[in-house]
């Protein structure tokens, strides 16, 4: 090959790549709009971001790509924990934190407020599942909820009892084992745990979420059917 034609060859190479590389680019902020749901930017999000911001929660996790890897990759903690788990974590992260010890903070409620709306909106970014470890987990529990076919299954999801509990080999084991907790406990066991984790083990670390009575009931039934 000549050193014109391999010349030609770069310079065309180049420009198709340069084509390509500024095509792609506008196309991405054309679509920023749509993929980032920009039109829920309430704002309470605005303010959880400040929130994250005024405490340098950067400085040991990352979100959306940007921050240290210490602690876990928060862009989409509010599928893993829902708010009522994330609200328990950051009120008292000395119970759910072992060897990596989160601080305690003492963030207050409207804080705390701020920082799930601000969660919950970059939980719904659209960015091509990265982080990648989050899809997985995300598909196994919608596949989880398909199981169960009721209320009580999707509120395990929406109430984050995947950030401590273990189902169908699915979530974490900061809590017990639940794949088959109706061969344990009976309901009303599971509803009183569930009303007041302490009131059956005053050891228990798991946090009260605020449940209605339906709720309870609608869990408890999803529960004691796991045998």
């Amino acid at each position: 090959m000549s050193p014109k034609a391999a010349r030609a060859i770069f310079y065309l190479g180049t420009l198709i790549s340069l084509i390509l590389f500024l095509a792609l680019t506008v196309d991405t902020h054309r679509q920023v709009q749509t993929l980032t749901h920009a039109d829920q930017l309430s704002d309470q999000v605005v303010s959880g971001k400040r929130v994250w911001q005024k405490y340098n929660c950067n400085d040991c996790h990352t979100i959306l790509g940007f921050g240290a890897y210490y602690a876990p990759d928060m862009t989409k903690v509010y599928w893993r924990r829902g708010a009522e788990g994330i609200r328990a974590m950051v009120k008292n992260p000395e119970l759910y934190t072992t060897w990596r010890k989160m601080p305690n903070q003492h963030v207050s409620d409207k804080e705390i407020d701020d920082l799930i709306a601000f969660f919950k909106w970059t939980s719904e970014i659209d960015n091509n599942n990265w982080p990648p470890q989050d899809a997985k987990l995300r598909a196994t529990e919608r596949k989880v909820v398909a199981l169960g076919v009721s209320s009580g299954a999707v509120l395990f999801q929406e109430k984050g009892c995947f950030g401590c509990h273990k189902l169908f080999g699915t979530g974490v084991t900061v809590g017990p084992e639940l794949t088959h907790v109706g061969g344990r406990l009976d309901h009303n066991t599971i509803e009183k745990i569930l009303d007041n984790p302490r009131s059956v083990n005053p050891k228990a670390t798991m946090p009260q979420i605020p449940l209605s009575h339906e709720q309870r009931d609608q869990l408890a039934d999803f529960l004691t059917g796991l045998k």
